[in-house]
């Protein structure tokens, strides 16, 4: 599935949002509220107390819940309910802070601010941020495997073997490492596709997957929610890059300006910060085209979600 932006068609008219009266800041806040729940339940504070206290300090912190929350409403969107997806859900927040904690080690992107607070190893020292990432890791799988219920053991393995590819060598790993390696280096935009379906992508990919999977859905939905998904994944990271360009990191809650500093390729830089814009509009349009076959009274937060990345100033 290709997304540079001349393979993207123009439409002439956008896709409408159903149900305009949908109270969508209620519906976040409210899925918001029950992961964050889960979440507090699933890594308590014991022993051995520090790297629990490390785990939790980037797992629990003021994070948007995207792939929860995008997992559960795939989850409802095919008919299943919250209480299937939860166990997966918090596993995808589980991979998501492991690869934040990860991400901004010295060794990697060596970023201070992570949600307004400093990173992991600013607090807890190098060895204790790799273990605690190490840590969420596996207890993800683990809590898929031992607190999913009402679910066939062969949707639970499907789901599992979803988000082992999402995070591995041909998923985030596979993005991390082209992004490693173009630093200071001329990047197509075909790479730079590459870097953002994987290293961003992917991750959202997995939680609009398997949430349809924990829902009980047929292929040829998943496989729309699937290219739902990497449209809005894409989106999130071309939205990333623009309001890394022009705000400022009291603004983001992390340091702005530092894909400039490192000359790392993004959208602004290889299109300009107008064609950025555009090209992200047509993102949003083509993720909207992708759901726009199922039920509009179930699919009504994806619509939403999509204009809610889209508009994002954080």
């Amino acid at each position: 599935m290709k997304f540079a932006s001349s393979n993207l068609k123009q439409t002439n008219q956008a896709q409408e949002v159903p149900s305009l009266a949908f109270q969508f800041k209620e519906y976040m806040l409210t899925k918001l509220k029950q992961v964050n729940e889960a979440l507090e339940e699933a890594v308590p504070l014991q022993h051995p107390i520090k790297i629990h206290e490390a785990m939790r300090y980037s797992l629990l912190g003021n994070g948007k819940r995207m792939c929860p929350i995008l997992c559960i409403a795939s989850c409802e969107l095919v008919g299943g309910d919250e209480e299937l997806a939860m166990p997966l859900a918090c596993a995808l927040e589980m991979v998501h802070a492991m690869s934040l904690i990860h991400d901004d080690l010295p060794c990697m992107d060596n970023d201070d601010l992570r949600r307004g607070k400093p990173t992991n190893h600013k607090v807890f020292g190098e060895c204790i941020a790799i273990l605690a990432g190490d840590a969420l890791l596996s207890l993800a799988f683990e809590h898929i495997a031992s607190k999913t219920k009402n679910v066939s053991p062969d949707c639970v393995v499907r789901a599992i073997a979803e988000l082992g590819s999402a995070i591995g060598s041909r998923g985030v790993v596979a993005g991390q490492i082209v992004d490693i390696d173009s630093e200071g280096k001329e990047v197509s935009m075909k790479t730079l596709e590459y870097i953002h379906v994987h290293k961003t992508a992917k991750l959202l990919e997995a939680s609009a997957v398997c949430g349809a999977i924990m829902g009980g859905a047929d292929d040829a939905s998943i496989e729309r929610l699937r290219k739902y998904a990497r449209s809005i994944g894409l989106l999130y990271q071309v939205v990333d890059d623009i309001l890394d360009a022009t705000k400022s990191s009291e603004e983001l809650g992390k340091t702005a300006g530092k894909d400039l500093a490192s000359n790392k390729a993004t959208y602004p830089k290889l299109m300009g910060i107008d064609e950025a814009k555009k090209f992200a509009a047509e993102l949003v349009e083509q993720a909207k085209k992708e759901i726009a076959s199922f039920d509009s009274a179930k699919a009504v937060p994806l619509f939403h979600l999509a204009d809610y990345i889209a508009r994002r100033q954080s």
